[in-house]
């Protein structure tokens, strides 16, 4: 986001955030494409200066934890298990600073649970997805109000739980791996294993930790890997959940899938696969439809996400840029879904 003076638009920029009025009346939307006829009318009305996004993708994006603390988060984790790999270093406790400057950093946010979050797909790599796995765990775990201890208990097992996956030969990025050759699949089933035997001696990692370790793979129907063990802790229950959202999103051991594909594939394993407590806490808050996502709705026309409704994270704010013949939309046109009940998403367009 970046600050620009009207007498330098070039009439090609998105708002990043409403022009409003003195006594707070709404001109123009966060999200709206300015268009050169615009910028005279925003000069006559005495608007010197806007923000606009750095590009279209730069949205009303909510981070669960500041983007500083999880870069320094990666490094140290990425760093800590490297040495562990290779000569078994007992730098690994600092892992539990690593999660607490997490959890620290959710937990600091007054208004931490009352967010819907736009958590994207992406490429990750596995510390990235790591990181992103305990913030998320950490959130579920707050609004079901788990304690302190236990909390930071998870977090470590969480910035562990892929610790396997650096024993792994096999490619399992962007791969569906339950779709797999049988070799390929079997090593890659094993890595929960190769993780939990690799820390099972350490003696200052918990019963929990260690548990959400060997058995964040498992699902309470019993037919998860590598122990088809329904009988998990819940907090593994969440780490469960949050790891298959995660890694589905971003690509690991999946091919990658969008954000809605995976909520919808928790919708329907809801109380089945994944415990149904746990669920419904993770998708309170996060965006099935993500700012800056491009939609067609029901009536065929083209949209792009511009915010979030807080508590409806089905019913995004819309503004449509397309008529269903694909011609560009002039004018402002917002879609708020929470008012248009007749209006809903059909498919999310690359």
């Amino acid at each position: 986001m970046r600050l620009v003076k009207i007498d330098q638009l070039t009439g090609s920029e998105i708002l990043a955030r409403s022009i409003v009025t003195p006594d707070y009346k709404e001109i123009l939307a966060e999200g709206t494409l300015l268009k050169v006829a615009y910028i005279p009318r925003l000069e006559e009305l005495g608007i010197k200066e806007v923000f606009v996004r750095d590009n279209e993708l730069d949205a009303q994006t909510k981070l669960i934890i500041r983007e500083e603390v999880g870069k320094r988060c990666k490094e140290k984790v990425k760093d800590i298990i490297s040495k562990h790999m290779y000569n078994k270093s007992q730098d690994m406790t600092e892992i539990a600073e690593a999660a607490d400057k997490i959890i620290t950093n959710v937990i600091n946010d007054d208004n931490v649970t009352q967010q819907i979050y736009d958590i994207r797909e992406r490429s990750a790599d596995l510390y990235e997805h790591c990181i992103s796995t305990c913030t998320i765990s950490t959130l579920v775990a707050i609004k079901m109000k788990i304690t302190d201890d236990l909390i930071h208990d998870m977090g470590i097992g969480c910035l562990l739980h892929d610790l396997g996956l650096r024993y792994v030969t096999v490619d399992y990025i962007d791969t569906d791996m339950m779709e797999a050759g049988i070799r390929e699949k079997e090593e890659y089933l094993k890595h929960p294993i190769y993780g939990y035997s690799a820390i099972q001696h350490e003696e200052w990692l918990s019963k929990t930790s260690k548990e959400i370790i060997l058995m964040h793979h498992e699902t309470i129907d019993g037919e998860g890997y590598p122990l088809h063990n329904p009988d998990i802790m819940k907090t593994t229950r969440i780490v469960s959940a949050c790891d298959f959202f995660d890694e589905s999103i971003c690509g690991i051991g999946h091919e990658r899938k969008r954000v809605h594909e995976a909520v919808e594939y928790l919708k329907a394993y809801k109380g089945i696969k994944y415990d149904a407590e746990v669920v419904d806490t993770l998708l309170d808050f996060i965006a099935v439809y993500p700012s800056g996502v491009k939609v067609i709705i029901n009536t065929g026309e083209m949209a792009v996400v511009i915010r979030q409704n807080k508590g409806f994270p089905e019913r995004p704010v819309l503004q449509l840029i397309a008529d269903r013949q694909g011609r560009i939309v002039e004018g402002i046109l917002v879609r708020d879904l929470l008012e248009y009940t007749n209006i809903f998403i059909d498919k999310v367009i690359d």
